[in-house]
């Protein structure tokens, strides 16, 4: 994603990188971030810290790095997108708390299509409502850590909220003898498959017909360039927390 995202802002002519982290340890530190990209030398080396003072940080990393470069963030008046997933609640409280301070985007995905998904979700489960069964599948690579994923669970969440409900409707990967649908549960389930970069489907059926709203990433420049534009939006406005619908004005 770093690499991603260095390649398409030097590509933008109304964005400047101003910056290119990594981990202390890491083999890459003093290379020229365009030429680990391969766009070529733009001046900028991978470092550990950040000297400079951009208009926003985007940070896809992990958990423990996320709550480094929040404070980081805070303290210094940054604008901060976050796309980091597998956070904890006391993450989102710390995120709320920096989000009094400066200007915080939070999203599970960054895809503009993906964040589309989930207000179309949210007006379908609206208008159905219990008649219909609701069961939400994703998928990705084999190697992803965290599971639902953050954008399966940012589905779930727009379906919920549009109902009415809370996560305790959720109903996560059924086992067992006894596990009938109960009416008014969302089903939640994961697959971990190959090289898959990412796969959303929300599944909306009645008795004699179903619904399949679906989002496919191809590559993982779609999560790149929404980061970006967000970034580009979010420098500048005032504290607070932003999610991509904000960017769209959806």
């Amino acid at each position: 994603m770093g690499q991603r995202l260095v390649a398409l802002a030097k590509e933008d002519p109304q964005l400047t990188v101003a910056a290119a982290i990594e981990r202390a340890d890491h083999p890459l530190l003093a290379r020229d971030a365009g030429e680990v990209a391969g766009v070529g030398s733009i001046g900028v080396p991978i470092t550990f810290d950040l000297k400079a003072t951009p208009g926003a940080l985007i940070d896809f990393s992990a958990p423990t790095s996320m709550r480094h470069w929040l404070k980081v963030c805070r303290d210094r008046g940054i604008a901060m997108v976050i796309g980091t997933t597998g956070l904890h609640a006391a993450d989102h409280d710390a995120i709320d708390q920096a989000a009094l301070h400066i200007p915080v985007l939070q999203a599970p995905n960054m895809s503009l299509g993906v964040n589309v998904l989930f207000k179309i979700a949210g007006m379908v489960a609206q208008m159905l409502g219990d008649d219909y069964d609701k069961e939400i599948v994703e998928g990705h690579h084999r190697f992803k850590r965290d599971a639902p994923s953050g954008t399966a669970m940012g589905l779930a969440d727009a379906i919920l909220k549009a109902m009415g409900k809370t996560r305790d409707a959720l109903v996560y990967d059924r086992h067992g003898d006894d596990a009938v649908r109960a009416r008014g549960d969302v089903g939640v389930h994961a697959l971990r498959i190959g090289d898959e970069v990412g796969r959303h489907t929300a599944y909306f059926a009645g008795m004699g017909e179903r619904l399949e709203l679906t989002h496919v990433a191809t590559n993982r420049d779609t999560f790149a360039r929404g980061a970006l534009r967000a970034a580009g939006w979010l420098a500048g406005q005032r504290p607070g927390r932003y999610a991509i619908a904000d960017v769209l004005g959806i």
